[in-house]
Formats: structure tokens, C-alpha cells, sequence
């Protein structure tokens, strides 16, 4: 026992002043009689003496200690499920659908953000509105609104935009082509961004190659042999048009080879290139690889290159190599700008030469390459560039 006194001593620890954990004449945390406080009481001791005796911890018996305040069990708990945070009563076990929300329940109301909540709205409600939106503007033309961004009143496309189209990458990648000063219109080269071109007036070159602004379509065909070089044919064999069925756009081939002929031959859309290629004014020069059987003499070569008389005129070669020979087999190279029917058979066999079998392995700059028999490939704009460049577009 710790301290002991009558009802009307000072407390143990605290004598005199107000009861921080008790009442004067009332219960102690730890148990008291009927006389003093906990810790501090008017009348009491300290550890909670009554007026009549000294108990050390509580004589009131384990029935007259309060309750001590914690956890309700599960059927007292309350929660709160309104938007006010009122308590509704206990949980009785229904999901969120019950509630509103997820699966078929009314909707709650929404917060706006300021401790207020909106009502809520029902889906019919919502349909209605929407359906009196659509009838109250289905008759109005659409209003256009003046552009205001800046640079709207200009003209043209930025040139960025102009050069993706064309090919030349996204329009990241054609910027660094300007930044480096390899793009240049109507013969300046461009030194800043957002340049506004006209891509059907304007000459638009990238490293000295002219661009094909519009949307033109160059193929590179490697013709097989027994193939008519048209695009259509009355008598049903096949022909180029047989290759290019499935576009949008109608191409044209660029000059003729003869149906037994294999090797390359161009198609487009790009009516002016086509033109050009095949003028002779610009003399755009074919290649062709010709199987002949020998011997052949030294002069051959000078003899094509001098002139070989035929019966539409003189006909000239401008280049003449012996590729390959076996035996008497000979496979030799002949280059010439000219576009006549039939002109390096004719050429040989007025030579005393006939041709067994005649590739085109090269028209203007568009090589054959590995391209195999049948296969048709879309020329790179560095191809079409020098096309361009061949016939001065």
C-alpha cells in the first residue's frame, strides 16, 4: 500500500487541485470506494483510497470498473454510405450494384469538386437529351470558323509536309534534309523550316535530284519472255497489264520490247517522263546482253558503231563488249539510244549475227539488278530523281 488517509486528506501525488482521470467523490480508473480520486483528487489518495480504508488497486470489485471503449462487434458497426457521410445502419452484405454503380444500380450523385454533389441523372434521362440535341441541329449546315492559327493566310504547304509525301521520310527526317541544306526550290537551296511551296508550280530538288511532288508512280517490270508489251491485248495472251491489275491508278508503259524479249521496262502515270524518255532528242540509252553463235570477226564492234544499214535508215550503236565466250557461244553487250522495232536483232542480223536470246538489262539509269523474271518493284525516289535528271525535268 502505497498511501492511506481519510476522505478528507490531500491526494497522493496531486493534493488540492482538480481530478485529472477522476471525480472527487466518484469512481476511479483503477477502483475506488466511495471517497477519492485516481492520481489527483480533492479528498483522495493517489493510487485511489476511499474515505474508509486503504485499497491498493480498487475496492469496488471488478463490476464497478467502466468498459473499456474499443472495437464494436460486427453486428453494432454503422457505415457510411451516403454522400453526406451519414450513417445508414449496419452493412448488410449487398454489393456495389445494390448500392448504384457498377452493375444495373441507380447512379450516385457525382462530386463538383467543392463538397457539393450533384444529382444523379438516370440514363433515359441522358438518351432524351441527346435525341433533342441531334433534332434541334440536323438541319443546320456546318459553320466554318475563320482559321486563326498563324500562318493560315499563307499559301502553299510547308515544304517538310511536300517532301514526306513524296517519300523522303516522316517529316523529322525531311527537316534534317533542309537543315543540311541539301533540298533547294526553283533553284535556291531552302535555310529555314516551315517554308511554304507550291507543289505544282514550285521545282522542288533534294541533292540535285528533282522531286515528284504529285502522286506519280514509277514501276521497274522484268519482263518475261512470250509477254505482249501492251496493256491490253484483244487475242487474250498476257500482257503488262497483267502486272499492275490491282491499281488504283492507271499506268502506261514507257517504250516497247518485243514480245520474245525479256528485261526491263518501265511503267508510270508521269505522262511528260514517259514522253521524254523515249524522244530521241534526248537520247536515253538501253543496254542489252545478246546470245549469238560465232566466230565473229575483230571489227564487229566498229562495224555497230560506224553503222549498220537497214531498211528504215542507218542504224548506230554507241557501245559494243564481248562479255562471255564458250566455245562458239558468245554473249555480248550493246548499248544504243535508239527506240526503233526490233533494232538489235535487226542490228546483228544484218551483221550476220542472229540473236537466239535478247535481255535489256538497263534503261537509262534503272537497272536490272537482281530482279528476277516477273517481279515488279517500285523505283526509289533516287531513281525517279535521275530519270528526271536524264530527260532535264
Amino acid at each position: 500500500m502505497r498511501s492511506s488517509g481519510s476522505g478528507s486528506s490531500g491526494g497522493g501525488r496531486s493534493g488540492g487541485r482538480g481530478n485529472p482521470r477522476g471525480t472527487g467523490g466518484g469512481g476511479n480508473p483503477r477502483g475506488s470506494g466511495g471517497g477519492g480520486g485516481g492520481r489527483g483528487s480533492g479528498a483522495g489518495n493517489s493510487r485511489g483510497a476511499g474515505g474508509g480504508g486503504s485499497q491498493p488497486r480498487g475496492a469496488g470489485g471488478r463490476d464497478d470498473k467502466p468498459k473499456r471503449a474499443g472495437k464494436p462487434r460486427p453486428e453494432e458497426r454503422r457505415y457510411d454510405v451516403g454522400p453526406t457521410g451519414s450513417h445508414e445502419g449496419p452493412k448488410t452484405g449487398r454489393g456495389a450494384s445494390a448500392r448504384g454503380g457498377a452493375k444495373g444500380g441507380p447512379k450516385q450523385g457525382q462530386s463538383t469538386g467543392r463538397g457539393r454533389w450533384a444529382p444523379a441523372t438516370s440514363r433515359e434521362y441522358d438518351a432524351r437529351a441527346e435525341e433533342r440535341n441531334r433534332e434541334r441541329y440536323a438541319g443546320k449546315k456546318d459553320v466554318k470558323l475563320p482559321k486563326t492559327f498563324p500562318g493560315a493566310e499563307q499559301e502553299g504547304e510547308r515544304l517538310q509536309k511536300v517532301l514526306a509525301r513524296a517519300g523522303y521520310g516522316s517529316r523529322r527526317a525531311c527537316e534534317e534534309l533542309i537543315e543540311q541544306s541539301r533540298v533547294e526550290v526553283n533553284g535556291e537551296i531552302v535555310v529555314e523550316q516551315g517554308l511554304r511551296v507550291d507543289p505544282e508550280h514550285d521545282e522542288i530538288k533534294v541533292d540535285g535530284l528533282t522531286v515528284a511532288t504529285q502522286s506519280y508512280q514509277f514501276f521497274s517490270l522484268n519482263k518475261p519472255a512470250g509477254v505482249v508489251a501492251t496493256m491490253e491485248d484483244p487475242e487474250g495472251r498476257q500482257c503488262l497489264g497483267d502486272y499492275v491489275t490491282n491499281r488504283e491508278t492507271r499506268l502506261f508503259h514507257v517504250g516497247r520490247l518485243d514480245t520474245e524479249t525479256e528485261g526491263v521496262i518501265l511503267l508510270t502515270n508521269h505522262g511528260e517522263l514517259a514522253h521524254r524518255l523515249t524522244h530521241p532528242k534526248y537520247g536515253v540509252k538501253k543496254t542489252y546482253l545478246a546470245h549469238i553463235v560465232g566466230p565473229i570477226p575483230r571489227d564487229l564492234g566498229k562495224q555497230l558503231k560506224d553503222g549498220i544499214q537497214l531498211e528504215d535508215g542507218y542504224a548506230r550503236a554507241d557501245h559494243f563488249r564481248v562479255v562471255e565466250q564458250t566455245g562458239k557461244n558468245y554473249l555480248v553487250e550493246v548499248t544504243l539510244h535508239e527506240g526503233r522495232k526490233h533494232i538489235v536483232r535487226r542490228m546483228l542480223a544484218e551483221a550476220g549475227f542472229p540473236v537466239d536470246k535478247l535481255v535489256r538489262v538497263s534503261f537509262g539509269p534503272i537497272t536490272l539488278g537482281d530482279q528476277k523474271s516477273g517481279w515488279l518493284r517500285r523505283l526509289s525516289n533516287t531513281e525517279v530523281g535521275m530519270l528526271m535528271q536524264e530527260v532535264d525535268l
